[in-house]
């Protein structure tokens, strides 16, 4: 694969990524705001998605909606933010190599094995036909009661011998796929098949550099476009992408971030090198951005520091200071679950760091670090 790339034209932009999210990675993996710096992210890293999507998400209303402390009705936008968020999350707190394994990419994608639950679930709470006391019953057919004692004979079979020590062989269970409603999915559309296209390129870009082998995934996906609902899961698949060939190991890079930045024009060239281009740029725009927000979340964090001199030993505030680095805004309820605190307590220990008001209410307030 290596032959067709033209090197000329990516060496320069491709060495700058690489250097750019490696310094990034570098000053995280050092750092006491990682932790608040990586949930924000997962944060703003989210909204980025709808907004390329032609949809806009508040990061303010996602932290709420994740909080479950919504001051209005949620909308299917920022529902479908909160699901991309605990993507983000499921995918940080695996393993490196567990998003792009098949385990984990089909949970990803929601097809974890729950179609066994469903079916073994089918019917419960469905009443029961009413008999007539008079009316006799037909036993020309197999008796189902008889076939689920037996069944559990069977298991109860099983235990006792497995706790004797007896190796004894599991039954298998049918693997059945659930029907998928033909007016939300196209019938023509083989999200299996473009997924294996999709994980056959990734094994071939094993032997190039981790920036330029996301981006050659990243445009993979945008071109075959292997799920028809949930087309933001190749970005957070290529940054996962990175963090197995250990490119980031600190954090999951937000390439929605950077990529927001760039001008659809350039993401959409016709040109395969301009789109290669457009991605190192994103990935330079995104780790330009951390920085400065790592380097803003450090100097807030030794200002609220100062503050906690001469405190308790059991004083919340330390606990308050690494609550607030790892979101972009704060209620006083927020702090209340978090802290297990009153409302009175939130209220003066907000006042005590002196956070900043950004909603500009009276009542319903929300903090941050601006």
């Amino acid at each position: 694969m290596s032959r067709t790339i033209p090197w000329a034209e990516i060496a320069g932009p491709l060495v700058t990524a690489e250097d750019a999210i490696a310094r990034l990675d570098e000053r995280l993996s050092r750092s006491p705001v990682r932790d608040g710096f990586v949930e924000r992210f997962h944060f703003h890293d989210a909204a980025a998605v709808l907004w390329l999507e032609g949809e806009f998400v508040h990061v303010e209303d996602l932290v709420l909606h994740d909080a479950h402390m919504d001051i209005r009705t949620p909308t299917h936008e920022l529902t479908r933010a909160r699901t991309i968020l605990r993507a983000h999350r499921q995918i940080f707190g695996n393993a490196a190599d567990w998003a792009i394994g098949r385990d984990g990419m089909r949970q990803l994608i929601g097809r974890g094995g729950g179609g066994a639950l469903r079916k073994g679930r089918e019917g419960e709470g469905t009443p029961e036909p009413q008999m007539h006391p008079d009316e006799t019953i037909e036993t020309d057919g197999p008796d189902p009661l008889a076939e689920e004692f037996a069944a559990i004979d069977a298991v109860l079979a099983r235990s006792s011998a497995v706790l004797e020590g007896v190796a004894v062989e599991r039954p298998s269970r049918p693997q059945t796929t659930p029907e998928r409603d033909p007016l939300v999915y196209d019938a023509d559309w083989d999200e299996p098949a473009r997924l294996d296209d999709w994980r056959t390129l990734l094994d071939r870009t094993a032997d190039l550099s981790p920036v330029l082998a996301a981006a050659v995934l990243w445009d993979a996906w945008e071109d075959i476009g292997p799920l028809q609902h949930q087309p933001w899961l190749g970005t957070l698949l290529v940054a996962a992408t990175l963090r197995q060939r250990r490119k980031t190991i600190a954090h999951l890079p937000a390439l929605n971030t950077g990529l927001r930045v760039i001008g659809r024009e350039r993401r959409r060239h016709r040109n395969r090198t301009e789109r290669w281009l457009a991605f190192f740029d994103a990935v330079v725009e995104a780790a330009a951005l951390g920085l400065k927000e790592h380097d803003r979340l450090g100097m807030a964090r030794e200002q609220m520091l100062r503050r906690t001199r001469n405190r308790r030993g059991n004083s919340k505030l330390p606990q308050l200071i690494d609550y607030v680095l790892s979101r972009p805004l704060v209620s006083s309820a927020m702090i209340e679950k978090d802290l297990k605190v009153t409302t009175r307590g939130a209220l003066n220990l907000v006042g005590e760091l002196n956070l900043r008001e950004v909603t500009g209410r009276g009542r319903y307030r929300a903090w941050g670090i601006v």
